[in-house]
């Protein structure tokens, strides 16, 4: 990150002037509301703003708390230390930290040389990054987003482990640098910097740390059928991974809701379904890029899914697109 900006983000705050004078903690009337441990989004944002950033307070112990928002931790210089949910997370420069309303975290004390910047982000604030993602719709993209929204585990965060992903850095750097500066306009862009950041989150899926082992062999099972989906099996999974077939199976289901099996075959849809829209592929073509080798089993499972069959679904989505 450039030099000029980190320095305006090192700038030492009134709060942490306190700090270092002596003051025991934090300023509780910065973040929350009474004696509740839940930061207060309207404390920090301004009237009728959606996300705000601040650099995250040094100095000292930010004690257990809560959000009524989403946050996302980003390093920009140096490293932290927050527990989440009882896990310990240790987050190096470059690294992300999404944290959903219901987790819970401390963070220990960063020094003058830990830079990192916290973004208040209420939910509806994401309807345009959602709707910039909908045509990648994926198990995988379903699982990360409610972790990030907290349907799948009330509890959940994500740790990304990102720093050497050019493409990312640079999308955190345009964000960072248009709160710093103030830009005018500013929410627009950042909505589709957002929106690009997901998608990004989702490609680069395996970078993705969770708070249990379970929660990553799942990711790790998704993120297998995101790559292999045309010709892929739970077996060939499970070796390769060194899982065990009945556990990581259990998992899944567990997880998702559905089997290895029925995830495969909704993302050979949905990949068929996308290839449809955005493509002028034959349709035997596109059965067998996404590992269909009976055309006649691809279009009664097709239809079953789309109630429509590939032609029909293919024409309804031109029709949409022509505003017929």
């Amino acid at each position: 990150m450039r030099k000029e900006i980190l320095d305006k983000l090192s700038v030492v705050t009134e709060e942490e002037r306190s700090i270092l004078g002596g003051s025991p903690g934090i300023d509780r009337e910065i973040y929350m509301q009474g004696e509740s441990n839940k930061i207060n989004a309207q404390k920090l944002l301004d009237r009728g703003e959606l996300i705000t950033m601040r650099a995250g307070t040094r100095f000292v112990h930010f004690p257990p708390h809560t959000h009524d928002y989403i946050e996302m931790v980003y390093m920009c210089q140096g490293e932290s230390t927050h527990v989440v949910n009882g896990h310990t997370v240790r987050l190096l420069c470059g690294e992300v930290l999404i944290l959903n309303q219901n987790a819970v975290q401390e963070i220990l004390p960063l020094s003058a040389g830990d830079v990192l910047v916290n973004f208040i982000i209420l939910p509806q604030f994401f309807n345009r990054a959602l709707e910039m993602t909908d045509a990648e719709e994926t198990p995988l993209r379903r699982f990360i987003l409610d972790c990030i929204f907290g349907k799948e585990n009330p509890n959940a965060y994500l740790h990304l482990k990102v720093s050497n992903i050019l493409e990312i850095q640079n999308l955190f750097e345009n964000l960072v640098f248009s709160f710093v500066e103030k830009k005018s306009g500013k929410q627009k862009i950042n909505e589709y910097l957002l929106g690009i950041l997901l998608l990004e989150f989702i490609s680069n899926a395996k970078t993705l740390d969770f708070e249990t082992a379970e929660k990553s062999a799942v990711l790790e099972a998704l993120h297998y059928i995101e790559t292999n989906y045309n010709g892929g099996s739970l077996a060939e999974f499970a070796k390769q991974s060194h899982y065990d077939f009945h556990w990581i199976s259990r998992e899944l289901k567990r997880k998702t809701g559905k089997t290895f099996t029925e995830l495969l075959r909704e993302k050979r849809l949905l990949q068929a379904a996308f290839l449809l829209r955005t493509t002028k592929m034959r349709v035997s073509d596109i059965a067998a890029a996404v590992g269909y080798s009976n055309r006649s089993f691809f279009y009664k499972t097709f239809d079953q899914h789309f109630q429509h069959l590939p032609k029909a679904y293919r024409d309804k989505q031109n029709k949409r697109k022509t505003g017929q």
